[in-house]
């Protein structure tokens, strides 16, 4: 079973920037991607970013603000996330897939 820590997280203001980090116990297998899903309050959990060996791909509300990379042991990946707007406000979720494995969640507050 995978663990995954997660690190970063907080309250910031409109217009900030924010970073979030997950790191894996064990490495991860090659056909699957690692990276951040969040959870708004009362709708359903969307795509954030994730990354694999060869490709990353943004969800639409983040594309063009934020940035997702893997450090070289690959185990912890890394999410940037610029220019933030209270529409940001979520929790957000490290996770493997499709092995299907969650870090605990992180609270990210955006005020205006």
């Amino acid at each position: 079973q995978v663990q995954l820590v997660e690190s970063g997280g907080g309250s910031v203001r409109a217009g900030e920037s924010l970073s979030l980090s997950c790191t894996a116990s064990e490495n991860i297998p090659s056909n699957n991607v690692i990276g951040w899903y969040r959870q708004i309050p009362g709708a359903q959990l969307e795509l954030v970013a994730v990354i694999n060996d060869t490709d990353s791909v943004y969800g639409a509300p983040v594309k063009g603000r934020s940035s997702i990379s893997r450090d070289k042991t690959k185990k912890t990946v890394h999410l940037q996330m610029n220019n933030l707007r209270p529409d940001d406000t979520a929790d957000y979720y490290c996770s493997v897939k499709p092995m299907n494995y969650w870090g605990q969640g992180s609270q990210v507050t955006v005020s205006s």
